[in-house]
């Protein structure tokens, strides 16, 4: 199969197009025919080595995480799943940047979507949906969401929408009318946070969602009033001095099939800010490197 690999850790200019073998299905997975792998923040830290510590990789490794296709091999143990099927999905922390990939997380894809939305979705909702779930109940609560229109926080500004929550979102000015499109009241982030929420939510912000990492958990405990009104999926080391809910992302079909059944309802549709060819996965990463992103970038295979 073709895939993109680094050999060595590095720069975005060590990914390669080259044949590598192709994968096969364990107890519990499926192979998928790749149409479309989104970019996460993972997969560069991944590559430039600077998780080799406590992430170590078989080099030369294949990027990427999540992945949307069509199943074209079943390994023993699957129900629910047949060859020709469209499932998006999460595998290994490696392996999805390719022509075939192993998914031991999946869910049936909506027409709702088309690939590169599939392929958006599989971290981003995962990661959004434990983060929320981590906060409770959401009907009738204001939900702070801190870096809202990266990929994880536009996910959880819609599924949040769509649990009844009033929904704050903090980004640059130039993404509050996107905000505002998925359904949330934008702001700014930094100083001064507070006093603009006083007059957004003059009756208070509930509970709030770290999906940024930009050292604001301090207030956003002072701002909700107690640490476990707030979940961090970024910054771990700050959630844990302070006593906040830390969340890691698993790869769990239930939630990717709960993603899914809001895809249908029209209610969650994965945004994406620019697709690349497979041929310039290195633009890809370098764009995604830079940060600021509008929802997701997409490798279509």
């Amino acid at each position: 199969m073709r895939a993109a690999r680094f050999h060595e850790y590095g720069g975005a200019e060590s990914l390669v197009i080259e044949q590598a073998p192709d994968p096969h299905p364990g107890l519990g997975e499926i192979r998928v025919r790749v149409a479309a792998a989104s970019v996460n923040p993972i997969d560069w830290k991944l590559r430039a080595g600077t998780l080799h510590q406590l992430i170590p990789l078989e080099l030369p490794a294949i990027p990427g995480r999540d992945a949307a296709g069509v199943v074209d091999e079943i390994g023993d143990g699957v129900q629910g799943v047949s060859i020709g099927d469209r499932v998006f999905g999460l595998g290994g922390v490696t392996g999805a940047t390719a022509e075939l990939v192993i998914l031991s997380a999946w869910a049936h894809a909506p027409d709702t979507w088309n690939d590169e939305q599939a392929a958006g979705a599989g971290l981003a909702s995962v990661t959004a949906m434990r983060g929320l779930n981590a906060l409770g109940s959401l009907a009738g609560r204001t939900l702070l969401v801190e870096g809202a229109a990266g990929g994880v926080g536009g996910a959880a500004v819609e599924i949040a929408v769509a649990q009844g929550a009033t929904v704050i979102g903090t980004a640059s000015e130039r993404n509050h009318e996107f905000l505002t499109s998925l359904g949330a009241v934008a702001t700014t982030y930094g100083p001064g946070l507070a006093q603009r929420l006083s007059a957004l939510a003059p009756h208070g912000v509930d509970i709030a969602l770290d999906t940024a990492a930009s050292g604001s958990l301090d207030d956003l405990v002072a701002i909700t009033g107690d640490p476990t009104r707030v979940a961090t999926v970024a910054d771990h080391a700050g959630g844990q001095r302070l006593g906040t809910h830390v969340v890691n992302a698993e790869n769990d079909s239930t939630l990717l099939s709960a993603a899914a059944e809001l895809g249908r309802q029209g209610r969650y549709t994965p945004r994406i800010e620019q697709t690349y060819p497979l041929e310039r996965i290195a633009d890809a990463h370098a764009h995604a490197e830079r940060g600021r992103t509008r929802g997701k970038i997409v490798i279509c295979i």
